[in-house]
């Protein structure tokens, strides 16, 4: 009821307008002098803060951008908007307009900066759970076997990429094998012709040093044995008609899907998993697809009879949530959650590697704290297909590997011993042994994000109110004490603002702050400031 008159109060302060029907409703907020708006999209991030000048729509129930969705934006003036629903918002002439699609939408004003506003709205819409990932997704690198390898995923080449990964130098962490390990979708049987003895490669990789996570997804390949055992169980999410299981499009064809609002099915998919976990000794598993726009109401009959688009991506973040070694690409909310997110499939180019910062900054305050910015180089395989070493930028790779050596957690799947020279290997190298030294300090930060809800990986203005800052997307806090400022471009200098007060740079300087500073970043360096 307080938020009800709270909205309602706001029509009389001439700060936005309510339309209210039975189904939806919707808000209109005028932008104050100054004011700046992040959240939302996690990949619309390269284009916040969104301000007076934006122009941008999207719709949360069709639209999730590749990323973690929620239906929130915060402010640098201290307000929130928040809906429990999926938002269709479009941003113009310094009005945001949004409308909830199964719900109501409310803006609060919870105080006078952008710290203010998510750490209120966290509170009350995404409490930290106290939870922590385990240790490892923070402390050393991980690895993914998807560029290397793509659909040929097999017991040889795996432990060839992580014998590479040993005999390089890198250290040992989570190693996650990707799409195509299976025989089709839905079942969970390694494919024998490629995997003689799953059983003996889980034991060896483990007795290497390595935690095996396993891709999986929500789809069930039609006409199978499987598909047939879920049909009758009730098990598949229904077309339209209610008497058959729904085939939906998704990026690997025509598939059924798991209807995760059945709590059988539910059930039944979470046994499947704990059985492989108990058979072949598989730490965890990596949740992909179930995004949003694949369960339209008008194509689908969930069990429950209201489980439509971004509700079936919640249950399917939950249902992964069993797990503690977990990574999604696709969320709908379950900010503050022990869920480890990845940012959406970057290009190989220098527009992917300057988006990295931004998105980052972006998915911190949409509540996912635990996030890792998506694999070093970019996600897409074809990049690194048949390379040309005369036209192959390998400075880009160095860059993306140091962007993410200072974030919660770094990734890398192209394996960087077969298409860097030695001497630019030798840097990745460096950086991949900087985060494992650094993760003392960046689970510290997980600790503290687990119990408040804040962000690892912080906007300037978020921890620098009132400093000139609101604009600055390509430096970052990592958590409260370290200003990192990568170079996201060709060049080999950079511009760096520092805060007030006095900080040190990694080779000991002290510099004093309220000041910009030209410095010289040469391609094996990433400046990063501590707080004295």
């Amino acid at each position: 009821m307080k938020r009800i008159f709270f909205i309602l109060s706001f029509l009389t302060m001439a700060l936005g307008a309510v339309a209210q029907n039975a189904d939806s409703v919707s808000l209109e907020v005028k932008m104050l002098d100054g004011e700046k708006w992040w959240g939302s999209v996690t990949d619309l991030g390269n284009i916040m803060p969104f301000d007076a000048q934006t122009s941008v729509h999207f719709n949360h129930q069709t639209q999730n951008f590749n990323n973690q969705t929620t239906p929130l934006l915060v402010s640098n003036k201290g307000r929130y908007i928040w809906s429990d629903s999926p938002l269709s918002v479009t941003i113009k002439d310094g009005v945001i307009s949004a409308k909830a699609a199964r719900g109501a939408v409310e803006l609060v004003e919870a105080g006078t900066t952008l710290k203010d506003a998510f750490c209120a709205a966290s509170k009350a819409h995404m409490p930290a759970s106290g939870v922590v990932p385990p240790e490892l997704f923070f402390s050393v690198p991980q690895y993914n076997t998807w560029i290397e390898l793509v659909y040929n995923q097999n017991q040889e080449d795996i432990m060839k990429y992580a014998c590479g990964i040993v005999d390089n130098g890198f250290p040992t962490g989570i190693l996650m094998v990707d799409d195509n390990w299976q025989k089709y979708y839905g079942n969970f049987e390694f494919r024998p012709d490629r995997f003689p003895d799953p059983k003996a490669m889980v034991d060896e990789l483990h007795a290497m040093g390595f935690k095996i996570m396993l891709w999986v997804c929500p789809f069930v390949s039609p006409d199978s044995q499987e598909y047939r055992l879920l049909r009758d169980k009730g098990y598949l999410v229904l077309d339209e008609s209610g008497s058959r299981p729904a085939i939906l499009d998704w990026w690997n064809g025509q598939s059924a899907c798991y209807d995760l609002s059945n709590p059988e099915a539910f059930e039944y998919y979470t046994g499947i998993l704990k059985g492989m976990q108990e058979e072949y000794g598989i730490d965890g598993f990596k949740f992909d697809a179930g995004d949003p726009e694949r369960y339209q109401a008008k194509d689908v009959l969930p069990f429950d009879g209201k489980s439509y688009d971004t509700e079936q991506t919640e249950l399917w973040a939950k249902f992964g949530l069993q797990f503690p070694y977990n990574e999604f690409r696709a969320c709908w909310k379950m900010g503050g959650q022990a869920l480890v997110q990845r940012l959406g499939d970057k290009e190989y180019s220098w527009d992917g590697v300057a988006r990295l910062v931004p998105s980052m900054i972006s998915a911190g305050l949409l509540g996912h704290a635990f996030t890792c910015p998506d694999m070093i180089g970019g996600g897409q395989f074809g990049s690194f297909i048949d390379i040309d070493q005369d036209k192959f930028d390998q400075a880009l790779i160095v860059r993306s590997c140091q962007i993410h050596s200072m974030m919660p957690m770094m990734q890398f799947s192209v394996a960087p011993w077969r298409i860097l020279s030695p001497e630019n290997l030798a840097i990745c190298r460096k950086y991949a042994l900087l985060h494992q030294e650094m993760g003392a300090y960046i689970l510290s930060c997980a600790e503290y994000s687990a119990q408040t809800g804040e962000p690892i990986v912080r906007a300037m203005d978020y921890e620098f109110p009132g400093q000139g800052f609101e604009e600055c997307n390509d430096q970052y806090m990592l958590g409260d004490k370290i200003l990192v400022a990568p170079v996201m471009d060709t060049g080999t200098s950079r511009s760096v603002k520092l805060p007030k007060g006095n900080w040190t740079d990694e080779f000991g300087k002290v510099y004093r702050g309220g000041r910009t500073y030209i410095i010289d970043v040469p391609l094996d360096r990433l400046p990063r400031f501590t707080r004295r």
